[in-house]
This record gives C-alpha cells, structure tokens and sequence, in this order.
C-alpha cells in the first residue's frame, strides 16, 4: 500500500464513523447547539462535509480568493439528502489524493489560506483527517448534552 492509499483508507474509516455518530442523531435535534455561539449539529455535518471542497481547492493549489461553496443558500433538509449531494465532491477530494505520488506527497508545499501556515502536502491531509475527527469528538459531547445513545464507533 503506498502513502496515498493509506491516508485515503484512514480518511475513509475516519468518515464512515461520522456517517455513524450523524445517523444517531434524530431530525428533532438537527438545530440543537450547547450554546449561542457554537455550531448547531446540522452545522457541523454540513461543516465536515462541505470541507472537502475547500480541501481539494487546497491541495490542488488552486486560488482560494474567490471562494464560494456550493452548498451556497442550500437548506439542510436531512442527512441523506445532505449525503448524497456531498457524494461528488468526496469523491474528486479522495481522487485528487490518489493521484499524488509518495514523492508529491512528501515534497509539495502546501499554504493554508486561512493562516498562510506551510505544511508538506502528506502533513496537510492527516491535519485533514484530524480536523474531521475533532469534530466527530464534538458530535459526541453533542449527542450526551442532549442525553441521546451514543452509537459504537469503535469497531
């Protein structure tokens, strides 16, 4: 297995355990939030989601200056629907991935637009793949504060 296939295995399980903590979330609590300031739990899966747009702009270097999300004035109607509509973009995230070679991987400069921070690209995606899983952790606290069970994500 090469560096791309096992940083795209890891973004798989690390995604297919969110899939898992968003379907114990019942419609009901979709707007729910801890507080004012924080992220409703629909938020956050539409957060996680729609990264993998910016993400693949990102490692492509491509120009973020005019950025806009396709999920643009786009209403949460549910998590399938929310899924399905995301699918594409996962899929040319995880392909842009596949493409890269164990050189490009520990070679490329990648700059985070949001902070200018540089990291090499191989870095910069397993950053990737922790910033989903902070969430999942945050999904998690969410799911307790609202006194909901849990799903097992440690398969």
């Amino acid at each position: 297995m090469n560096q791309s296939e096992l940083i795209i295995l890891n973004f798989t399980e690390i995604r297919r355990r969110s899939i898992k903590l968003w379907n114990g979330l019942p419609e009901k609590y979709y707007n729910w939030k801890p507080d004012g300031k924080a992220m409703s739990a629909s938020e956050m899966i539409r957060h996680v989601l729609e990264a993998d747009y910016g993400w693949n702009i990102i490692i492509n270097q491509g120009n973020m200056t005019n950025y806009k999300t396709p999920w643009e004035n786009r209403p949460f109607i549910n998590l399938k629907d929310e899924l399905e509509f995301a699918e594409p973009f996962r899929k040319t995230f995880l392909e842009s991935i596949r493409q890269f070679s164990d050189k490009e991987l520990n070679e490329t400069e990648i700059v985070h637009p949001g902070n200018g921070d540089k990291k090499i690209l191989a870095k910069y995606l397993l950053r990737i793949g922790y910033h989903e899983s902070v969430h999942a952790g945050q999904f998690l606290s969410y799911l307790r504060a609202m006194n909901i069970d849990r799903p097992k994500i440690w398969d």
